[in-house]
C-alpha cells in the first residue's frame, strides 16, 4: 500500500485502497506523506480516526523518522471555527435574542458555561488547542455560548483577543506544517464549497473514504426553521432603524404557516404558498442586511461584536431562503418532519455531489481514498463513480494502455491490499434463508425466535444492528424476557461510550442498537462472537434525498436501485460485518436475518462486498459454532 501510494502521489493517478482492518493502513500513507515533497492533507472522517492519527500514528512515525535529513515531520490539526472555544465570546459575552451581549447566561445553563469558560482561559495559560474535543463535557447547547461560527467572528485584526484566538493559532500552525490533519467536512467547505479553509496543498488522503459522499453531502445541506428567520429579526432590531427587522419577522411568520400546512417529504414542485414565503423572507433578509450601518464602529468593542453576530445571522437566512426559492434542478428540497425539540423545517442537499467533487476537488489534487470498505460488488466502480471518477478513467480497465491526466481525463486505479485475517476460518456468514422476508411492521415471531435462539446459544456476546430504534427496543425487550439471566443493552439506556464501555466488560452481555452502532465501535475479543443484522439496510423509501438521487439515475438510463440503494446497503452491510473480526484471534458469525441476502437477484452483489467468510443457511449448525465459541471463552472477557 505504502508503495501504491507514494507511486500515486509521484505519478498523478488518483488511488483507490481498500485495505482490511488490522492491515496498519494509516501507516501505509502517513509514510509516503511525510516522504512527499509538498504539503499533504489527510482528512479523516470520525473523531477517533482523527485522535489516534494525532495523538499515536504520527507521534510514533515522527519519532523513528522525524530526524532522518530531507523529511519534514511537521504536522497540524486543522478543524472549522466553531470547534474552538472564541475568546471573545466568553470574554466579552453572548448576544441575546435582541444582540444584547449578555455575560453569563441564566438558569442550569449558566453552570456548565462558566465551567467551560474557565477551561477555556486555561487553555490560554496551558498553551493549549482551545479545541471543543479537549472541553469538560457539555451539549450542544452549551458549546454554542462559547465558539462561535465563520459568519459571527469578527475577523483576527478587528477582535481584541486576534492575537490568542486558538482558531488563527490552528491556522497558523498549519501554514507552517507538511502534514494538516482535518476532518471529511472542513475538506469539503474548502474543496467543493470554495470556502478557503485549508493552507495551500497538492495532495489529500482520504481516510474512511465510504463516508465521504455523506459528509460533503452533509456540508453542502442547509436548513432553514422559521424559528431562526424569527432570531435573526430580533437580534437585528438593536442595528436596524427602519422597519426591516420587523418586515423579516413578519416573513418568518409566514413562513411558518407556508411549512406547518406540507406535509414532510420531498417538495418536487415548489407550492405558491411555499415559494411567494421563501421569496418573502430573501427580500426582507436582504433589504434588513442593506438597512445594517454601512461606518460601524470598530469591532473591538462590545456593540461591535452583537452587530456582526446578528448581521451574520441574517446573511445565514437570506443565503438559505435564496437557495431554496431558486429551486434548481441540482438541488433537493424537502420538509422535514419535527421531533421532541424540532418543529417541521425545510432541508436542501445536493441532488449529487460527485460532480462538484470531480471539478472542484480530482481535477485541482491528487486524491488517495483509503477505507475497509471500497471494493462493493468485488469492483471499485461504483464508489469511484460516487467520488467523481469515471470507468473509462480505470487504468486498469485501459489494459495496460497509458492514460494521460488532462481536464478531461483523470486516470485512477484501484488496488485491495487484502486483510491480515482469515474470514474463512475466523467467520461464519449465517443467511437466515428460512424466515420470511422483512416487513414494514418491524420485526415478527419469526425474527424475534431466531434472535433470542442465536444470543442464547452464545451466552450473550452480541451486538444487534437494527435498521430502527424500534426494532432494536423490541429485540432488546424480547431477549429481557426470555433470557433474563443475562444482560441485556439497548440504545438510548445511556450515552453511547457507557453502553460500549459495558458492553466490553461484561462478556455475557448483548447489545441492541441502530446505525451509531454500524461504524466505528470496536469490541475485538470474546465479548463479542455473534453481530446480527435484522434486514439489509437499504435507504427508506421515503428518503428525500436517497430517492432523488435513485430516480435522477434512472432518468439517465442507469439502474437507480442499484446505483443507489443496493451501494447505499452494501457499504453499510460490510460496515456492519466488520464489527465482528477485529484481530487474528477472533471468531464469530454475522447473522443476516434477512432472507433477501440468499434469494434476491442483487443478493450477490452485497455478498460480494462482505468478507470472504464461510457460508451457511441451516441455524442448527450457527447454534451449535456458537455454543462451541461460547463453550471455549474465558469467563471473564476483560
Amino acid at each position: 500500500m505504502a508503495e501504491a501510494v507514494a507511486e500515486a502521489m509521484g505519478g498523478g493517478t488518483h488511488l483507490l485502497v481498500q485495505a482490511g482492518t488490522g492491515t496498519g493502513k494509516s501507516l501505509g500513507y502517513l509514510v509516503p506523506a511525510l516522504l512527499h515533497d509538498r504539503r499533504v492533507v489527510v482528512a479523516t472522517a470520525t473523531l477517533a480516526l482523527q485522535h489516534q492519527l494525532v495523538e499515536r500514528d504520527i507521534p510514533r512515525l515522527v519519532e523513528a523518522v522525524g530526524t532522518l535529513p530531507g523529511v519534514d515531520a511537521s504536522y497540524a490539526v486543522l478543524k472549522g471555527r466553531s470547534n474552538y472555544a472564541c475568546l471573545h465570546r466568553i470574554r466579552a459575552g453572548v448576544p441575546d435574542d435582541q444582540g444584547t451581549l449578555v455575560d453569563v447566561p441564566q438558569g442550569p445553563l449558566a453552570t456548565k458555561v462558566l465551567e467551560l469558560r474557565a477551561w477555556a482561559e486555561q487553555e490560554v495559560e496551558d498553551g493549549g488547542t482551545g479545541e471543543r474535543d479537549h472541553a469538560p463535557r457539555h451539549t450542544d447547547r452549551e458549546w454554542r455560548q462559547v465558539s462561535v461560527n465563520h459568519r459571527e467572528c469578527l475577523g483576527a485584526a478587528k477582535c481584541p483577543f486576534g492575537q490568542e484566538c486558538f482558531a488563527e493559532l490552528a491556522r497558523e500552525k498549519a501554514q507552517r506544517s507538511h502534514l494538516i490533519v482535518t476532518n471529511h467536512s472542513l475538506l469539503a467547505i474548502d474543496a467543493v464549497e470554495g470556502v478557503p479553509m485549508i493552507p495551500e496543498y497538492d495532495v489529500v488522503v482520504v481516510d474512511e473514504a465510504h463516508e465521504l459522499v455523506s459528509r460533503v453531502t452533509q456540508a453542502a445541506t442547509d436548513e432553514l426553521f422559521a424559528a431562526d428567520v424569527d432570531r435573526a429579526a430580533r437580534r437585528s432590531q438593536r442595528h436596524v432603524e427602519g422597519s426591516e427587522a420587523d418586515d423579516l419577522a413578519d416573513a418568518g411568520d409566514v413562513l411558518r404557516d407556508a411549512v406547518n400546512d406540507l406535509d414532510a417529504g420531498r417538495v418536487d414542485t415548489l407550492p405558491d404558498a411555499l415559494g411567494d414565503a421563501l421569496v418573502a423572507v430573501r427580500d426582507a433578509a436582504r433589504a434588513c442586511l442593506s438597512a445594517y450601518p454601512k461606518d460601524a464602529k470598530s469591532a473591538g468593542d462590545d456593540g461591535d461584536a452583537g452587530l456582526t453576530q446578528a448581521k451574520g445571522a441574517v446573511q445565514d437566512v437570506f443565503a438559505t431562503a435564496e437557495r431554496m426559492a431558486a429551486h434548481r434542478e441540482s438541488d433537493v428540497l424537502w420538509v422535514a418532519e419535527g421531533g421532541e425539540h424540532r418543529p417541521p423545517h425545510l432541508a436542501v442537499a445536493p441532488l449529487q455531489v460527485w460532480g462538484p467533487m470531480r471539478d472542484k476537488l480530482l481535477t485541482d489534487k491528487l486524491a488517495v481514498f483509503t477505507s475497509a470498505t471500497l471494493r462493493l460488488g468485488g469492483d471499485f466502480g461504483a464508489v469511484a463513480g460516487s467520488f467523481g471518477l469515471k470507468p473509462s478513467e480505470d487504468v486498469d480497465r485501459a489494459g495496460g494502455q497509458e492514460l494521460e491526466r488532462d481536464e478531461d481525463t483523470l486516470p485512477w486505479r484501484g488496488l485491495d491490499v487484502g486483510s491480515p485475517f482469515d474470514y474463512g476460518q475466523q467467520a461464519i456468514l449465517y443467511v437466515a434463508r428460512h424466515l420470511p422476508p422483512p416487513g414494514r411492521d418491524g420485526l415478527g415471531a419469526a425474527q424475534l425466535d431466531e434472535i433470542v435462539e442465536l444470543v442464547d446459544a452464545c451466552e450473550g456476546r452480541a451486538l444487534g444492528l437494527f435498521s430502527s430504534r424500534r426494532a432494536a427496543e423490541a429485540a432488546a425487550d424480547a431477549v429481557r424476557v426470555r433470557l433474563p439471566h443475562l444482560t441485556t443493552l439497548a440504545q438510548g439506556d445511556a450515552q453511547l461510550p457507557e453502553l460500549a464501555r459495558q458492553f466490553k466488560e461484561d462478556p455475557h452481555t448483548a447489545l441492541f442498537g441502530t446505525l451509531s452502532l454500524w461504524q466505528g465501535l470496536d469490541v475485538p475479543g470474546d465479548t463479542c462472537q455473534l453481530v446480527l443484522i435484522d434486514r439489509i439496510p437499504f435507504p427508506r423509501p421515503d428518503d428525500p434525498l436517497m430517492s432523488a438521487r435513485q430516480r435522477a439515475a434512472d432518468k439517465a438510463g442507469g439502474n437507480g436501485f442499484m446505483q443507489v440503494a443496493a451501494t447505499h446497503a452494501a457499504l453499510l452491510l460490510a460496515q456492519g460485518a466488520g464489527r465482528l473480526i477485529r484481530t487474528h484471534a477472533d471468531r464469530g458469525v454475522v447473522a443476516v436475518l434477512d432472507p433477501r441476502l440468499a434469494t434476491a437477484r442483487y443478493g450477490p452483489f452485497l455478498k460480494a462486498s462482505l468478507p470472504p467468510m464461510w457460508t451457511t443457511t441451516d441455524p442448527a449448525v450457527v447454534r451449535k459454532a456458537l455454543a462451541r465459541l461460547a463453550a471455549a471463552a474465558p469467563s471473564d472477557a476483560r
